[in-house]
């Protein structure tokens, strides 16, 4: 990529890089290291016109192979009780999230992009 003067890096990651929540913390600090090491990246290879873009994934994100086959999905995957809504519009789609990071990837070098959160509507933050 420094060769050609162009290319995109994106990474993606979740909320427990911006914050921790209870019950994750071992989790946290990971992901916040992904993102820092993003930055750092993106201020070094910006210049050299490569651009690093960090995306978070605020939300479930939909995973339709944990009931193919008639298998029960887990317990952690169903949208919250009490949800009204469509399935679709709990959780994270796969192809929208490949939308934003296609997006991302190919911005005019004058209008980069470096955090990207991306949550469904009824998300809680």
């Amino acid at each position: 990529m420094i060769e050609a003067g162009r290319g995109a890096i994106v990474v993606t990651g979740n909320t427990s890089s911006l914050r921790g929540v209870p019950s994750y913390a071992l989790f946290a600090p990971t992901k916040a290291a992904q993102r820092i090491l993003a930055e750092s990246l993106a201020r070094d290879l910006g210049p050299k016109r490569i651009h690093v873009g960090y995306v978070t994934i605020d939300g479930s994100i939909e995973a339709p192979w944990l009931s193919e086959g008639g298998r029960t999905p887990p317990a952690w995957h169903p949208p919250p009780a009490g949800w009204e809504g469509p399935r679709e519009e709990w959780f994270v789609q796969p192809d929208a999230i490949a939308e934003e990071v296609f997006h991302m990837a190919h911005q005019h070098p004058s209008t980069w992009t470096f955090d990207l959160i991306i949550r469904p509507f009824a998300e809680k933050w």
